[in-house]
């Protein structure tokens, strides 16, 4: 059942009392650290700009997301696999 605005207001007063780590190990299923070379981090600079997203991990979960709505063909597609 969906909360409503008060539950999610009382579990949001709930997290800004918890510390920077204590609400990370709540929120967070795992760390990825990726090396990238000029290019891919020129292409992901520019993404960043035409959208005006500033942070990287922003653009890259929006991305992730983007992506897992897409249908197989059209994930296919995207990546260049068909």
């Amino acid at each position: 059942m969906a909360k409503t605005p008060a539950q999610r207001k009382k579990e949001q007063r709930e997290r800004d009392k918890l510390t920077k780590e204590e609400r990370e190990a709540l929120l967070l299923s795992r760390r990825i650290v990726t090396d990238l070379y000029h290019n891919t981090d020129n292409a992901l600079k520019r993404t960043m700009a035409r959208t005006g997203i500033e942070e990287e991990q922003d653009v890259i979960s929006r991305l992730i997301h983007g992506s897992d709505r897409l249908s197989d063909k059209q994930l296919l597609a995207l990546i260049r696999l068909m």
